[in-house]
């Protein structure tokens, strides 16, 4: 069970402005927020900050090499983000965002290689969950979006399931509930010529390649 000190619950369709601007002060502050995704919980911190994706690192006991997606708040966003937008990119934005489709685009120059484990890469989605689109539209910065389990481990479809020394390493969770369950998002990685699946997820294969057809 969470520590009821850092949990607040939310509201999974209309989360209250108050709980947001807390939640958003805290990823200000460069602190952790556990908060309810599409499918999973995920941890959210500023993705921008190499000192905030640490944390990340850290308490999920992930592997330096494994990149780790954010969260943006709208589709303007990814300017500042990727190198360019293909075709076929745009194409996946316009059928499933938001929603449970993460795009693997050539990242920015200025993105910190921490965040995309050396890959010259980055996985980007704008969520679905009302409570996640807020928590992003919260702050002016992306967010991390993995997902809120020890790597290795199945993810955490309530906060209660959330692992020990996940909930140690955390300021603040966002309780809205049950979520769906899954395996997370399909990811996509869209800086090749034929698009490539890296993991299914939400999104089934062949909806992706339907929508590029």
């Amino acid at each position: 069970m969470p520590d009821t000190g850092k949990t607040i619950r939310v509201d999974p369709v209309h989360p209250d402005q108050a709980s947001m601007q807390k939640a958003g002060k805290i990823l200000t502050s460069n602190g952790v927020v556990i908060f309810p995704a599409q499918c999973l919980y995920g941890v959210a911190v500023n993705a921008l900050d190499p000192e905030a994706v640490e944390k990340v690192f850290q308490i999920k006991q992930r592997p330096k090499n494994n990149p780790i997606l954010v969260l943006i708040r709208d589709k303007a966003d990814l300017g500042s983000l990727v190198k360019d937008i293909p075709d076929q990119a745009q194409c996946l934005m316009d059928k499933f965002w938001p929603g449970g489709l993460t795009l693997v685009f050539r990242a920015a120059d200025h993105i910190s290689p921490h965040l995309t484990a050396h890959t010259q890469k980055i996985g980007i989605r704008l969520p679905g969950h009302p409570v996640a689109l807020s928590l992003v539209n919260a702050v002016d910065f992306p967010i991390t979006g993995t997902s809120a389990n020890l790597s290795g481990q199945p993810g955490c479809t309530t906060p209660d399931r959330l692992p020990p020394s996940i909930v140690a390493g955390t300021d603040l969770i966002l309780d809205a509930g049950p979520v769906q369950g899954g395996s997370g998002s399909t990811i996509v990685d869209v800086t090749c010529t034929r698009v490539k699946i890296l993991r299914q997820g939400a999104v089934p294969t062949k909806a992706v390649f339907n929508a590029l057809t």
